[in-house]
């Protein structure tokens, strides 16, 4: 990447910090009853969101910040981890009493549009209680669906390739910018021929890889409706992923289960492993090497199908209180002191007031910037593939059958099968 195209940039791609991801937080109940406003004309609203302790930490001096502004806005508090958090939001969605703004994720955009579930925030633009301007490299159109506005972006991140720079270094290989998928399979053959360690934790299983990958081919893993492959595609790279687990090249997957919460890169069960660049903290915190952000392998050597994921904030639809929700969420996207507490703990920074206000001084923080930059500099990001409804079913579902054929318990083309079995009933849902 950049001038010299490697990763012995150290500086720039060196990952450094605690993890956030295992420490969990209970979830605080919801307000119960009445519209949220108190005699003296005061409104609360609720505010929910998953993640860590420091983000939490984080998030609670930001509403600190907009309380001191807005002092007749009070914010009450939801958080808890990933999973906790989305099956709470279903029983209250279906209950109808969802937060009046949460965080959210493009999987989850059309799934709760589709139920009325979210609020077209243009509505609120055009009233003037929440800017659309200003927002980086076109993270913007994350948030929009059938031309709606249904969530404002809090930060941007792409998929990358964590690596043990040791390892790399030791084997003598390189990850160059535009690298193929033969260069990179042939870089992990190395490393396990000299290192005795497989080369990666378990690629195959992640579904937003294999979109890039189905990107680098002219397709992509949904369409607005469907999934934009088919069972022949899943199949073969299921297959070369399994043949890759019985000859070394990937990490046994009891192995990876056994050292959970901590990865198996972190492990030191494998010398790299594929995630979103923002979440590169943990390894650091967990392992005992030095790590870094290295280029996706490419198909044709240029194209990596990157694009900017991002998560949101969204708000819900029937909300008492949108003009106050909306001003909300406008004062946490664009408020250059939210931005200096929330640095990229949910990615690069989405809006130039927050960029531009956020000086990173930690290695971890100053890689992901330059990661991030060197792929935004190269011309290969491109658009956001469609979720349409379902897709975070999907999303589990891959994951998990993925991994019972690396364990061997399912033969990829019944794998296949599976999976487009449980789509059609996730599509259907």
């Amino acid at each position: 990447m950049g001038t010299s195209r490697n990763v012995e940039r150290r500086t720039i791609l060196k990952a450094a910090g605690a993890t956030a991801a295992t420490l969990g937080l209970a979830a605080t109940t919801g307000c119960g009853g009445g519209d949220g406003t108190s005699a003296d004309g005061t409104v609360t609203i609720r505010y929910a969101w998953w993640g860590g302790e420091p983000r939490t930490i984080a998030i609670k001096k930001t509403i600190a910040l907009f309380e001191k502004k807005y002092p007749k806005i009070k914010i009450k508090p939801e958080f808890t981890d990933y999973e906790a958090f989305w099956e709470k939001f279903q029983t209250q969605a279906s209950g109808g009493n969802p937060p009046d703004v949460f965080q959210n994720a493009v999987g989850f955009l059309r799934k709760y549009d589709k139920r009325g579930v979210l609020m077209d925030l243009k509505t609120q633009a055009d009233a003037g209680n929440l800017s659309l301007e200003n927002f980086r490299n076109g993270v913007l159109a994350n948030g929009q669906v059938d031309g709606k506005q249904i969530g404002i972006p809090v930060g941007a991140n792409t998929m990358s390739l964590v690596i043990d720079l040791k390892a790399f270094e030791k084997a003598g290989v390189e990850a160059k910018f535009g690298w193929t998928w033969d260069e990179y399979f042939d870089a992990l053959q190395t490393i396990q021929d000299k290192l005795k360690i497989a080369g990666d934790t378990g690629y195959f299983s992640i579904m937003y890889l294999y979109d890039l990958y189905l990107r680098q081919n002219g397709k992509a893993f949904f369409t607005d409706s469907d999934l934009g492959f088919t069972e022949d595609d899943v199949t073969q790279w299921w297959a070369d992923g399994y043949k890759r687990v019985k000859s070394g090249l990937v990490a046994d997957p009891k192995k990876i289960e056994q050292v959970k919460p901590k990865s198996g890169l972190s492990a030191g069960l494998a010398a790299s492993e594929f995630t979103w660049d923002n979440f590169s903290i943990r390894y650091q915190g967990e392992g005992e090497s030095d790590y870094g952000l290295a280029p996706i392998p490419t198909t044709d050597g240029k194209d990596t199908g990157q694009y900017l994921g991002s998560l949101m904030l969204s708000a819900f639809s029937g909300t008492k209180h949108p003009k106050e929700a909306a001003q909300f969420i406008d004062f946490m996207v664009h408020d250059p002191e939210v931005g200096k507490i929330m640095g990229y703990d949910r990615g690069i920074l989405a809006t130039t007031e927050q960029y531009d206000a956020f000086k990173p001084t930690d290695p971890n923080n100053k890689g992901v910037s330059a990661y991030e930059d060197e792929v935004a500099k190269a011309g290969v990001l491109g658009k956001i593939t469609p979720h349409p409804s379902g897709a975070d079913v999907i999303e589990a579902a891959f994951l998990r059958i993925g991994g019972e054929v690396a364990q061997g318990k399912t033969k990829p083309a019944d794998a296949a099968k599976a999976l487009f079995s449980e789509a059609k009933a996730a599509f259907a849902g």
